[in-house]
């Protein structure tokens, strides 16, 4: 059977105002900052609203909560060097829309907090600098030639920490001749240990680091630099991964709070984009367990599922409701950090395990009741068709992707789940993206 390819909604006779990004049209991270604010509320609550009705026409639509903040709300950007086109000028920003070379020379961008505007332009064009000379390249996506990969920003809102990672290929990688040894190390940067073995390495990353240091010695930062990374990815594809972190100064990690619990954040550790929209998430999550008996006070669940735990957010906030919390997640690394901020927060009563959903419930006992915050494609339906066969009178479902939402919630339909109410959290301003939080009841 054909599958029909899903329309994009046509938003152009919504656009009600001036764009507010240069790069609008050019860089296609934003496709609805024409549109007002309460419009985009609007059209995202109406699509959901579309998406779920038919598989549950009775239940209740509590509409959609906005984002605290319309921009400036991102935590995280990853950044590509590049040409704007080919053999063009240098570049530092995102992939033009519909190309897979060509790079937007982003000079601001709305989504991110000043501070990381600064820290990229800087950077930017410390590096075009030596391209311009002739002493340094970017990767060739074609060729896989090249020393330039990514800028990796994390910022965290609550702290105002600021963690900087430049990801390059190892030096070998690269197609320009090697500096010349650096005579006097010191004229550049006093007191820094070696950063590197090869020459060419050692006089870009002391450069690097102390064009972002200086903007921090300039005043120039709102927040406080916490940790300057570099990290070595040789991978064929444009993944930003790491073979091997170097911590150049700081620390390798940001701390950041969300509804009084604190979480330790490194590079690749997965947190939602948007801190202070994410509390508003996890308020609206942790609302509908209490209405479904899931409670701090009184009598407590027994045995609560997390399931795609991430770093353990819902679980900790969720554990003075449990007598045991138990988080699955299938990326180790968001493992350890979720077992590390369990013991930051004293939170005893919580046990995380790294693997897969699907094998992972054969091993556990049989939970209570279930949180779920799959990834944006869902649920695998075999995970699924476990899940639902524990009979648990309550589910809470925070989803991402509303399509994936609407398609697993006819397997709950199914089961004998009724939808018993439903609410959008904006997370992602200016764009199509929104979440949303069921409770489902057996």
């Amino acid at each position: 059977m054909s599958r029909k390819k899903k329309q994009k909604l046509d938003v152009t006779p919504y656009e009600d105002r001036e764009m507010l990004c240069p790069h609008f049209g050019i860089c296609g991270g934003c496709t609805y900052q024409k549109i007002s604010y309460e419009k985009q509320l609007e059209i995202k609550a109406d699509e959901v609203e579309k998406l779920l009705r038919p598989v549950y026409p009775d239940f209740e639509f509590e509409g959609i909560i906005p984002s605290p903040s319309e921009t400036g709300y991102r935590n995280k950007m990853e950044f590509t060097f590049g040409d704007t086109c080919k053999d063009g000028p240098f570049a530092l920003g995102l992939h033009q829309k519909g190309s897979f070379m060509n790079i937007v020379d982003i000079r601001e961008c709305i989504l991110v907090h000043p501070d990381m505007n600064l820290i990229r332009n800087a950077v930017r064009d410390f590096f075009a600098a030596l391209y311009e000379s002739g002493q340094i390249d970017f990767k060739n996506n074609k060729t896989q030639q090249g020393y330039l990969r990514h800028l990796l920003l994390r910022r965290a809102a609550k702290t105002g920490e600021i963690l900087v990672a430049l990801v390059t290929t190892s030096p070998e990688k690269s197609d320009v001749p090697e500096f010349t040894a650096i005579k006097d190390r010191n004229e550049i940067l006093k007191d820094t240990p070696k950063l590197s073995e090869n020459p060419y390495e050692e006089h870009v990353l002391l450069g690097f680091l102390k064009t972002v240091l200086g903007l921090e010695e300039k005043g120039a930062l709102e927040g406080k630099l916490a940790g300057i990374l570099h990290i070595t990815n040789d991978a064929v594809s444009d993944v930003v991964k790491s073979d091997r972190t170097d911590i150049l100064y700081g620390v390798e990690s940001i701390n950041e709070e969300v509804l009084g619990l604190k979480f330790q954040i490194s590079p690749f550790s997965f947190f939602q984009t948007n801190t202070l929209g994410a509390e508003k998430l996890y308020e609206k999550a942790r609302e509908y367990a209490a209405e479904a008996g899931i409670k701090a006070g009184g009598k407590k669940t027994g045995i609560l599922f997390d399931l795609y735990s991430g770093t353990g957010t819902i679980a900790q906030l969720m554990a003075p409701a449990a007598e045991k919390v138990i988080g699955v997640e299938i990326v180790e690394e968001a493992v350890e950090a979720a077992k590390e901020n369990a013991k930051r927060n004293e939170v005893e009563n919580v046990s995380f395990i790294a693997g897969d959903v699907l094998k992972a419930l054969d091993e556990l006992p049989k939970p209570d009741a279930i949180i779920l915050d799959p990834p944006r494609e869902g649920i695998n339906p075999k995970a699924l068709g476990k899940i639902l066969s524990y009979g648990v009178d309550s589910i809470v479902y925070v989803s991402c992707k509303p399509t994936s939402l609407a398609r697993d919630l006819e397997s709950f339909r199914i089961a004998g789940y009724t939808l018993v109410k439903a609410c959008c959290k904006d997370m992602f301003p200016q764009t199509p993206h929104c979440e949303t939080v069921c409770l489902l009841n057996r």
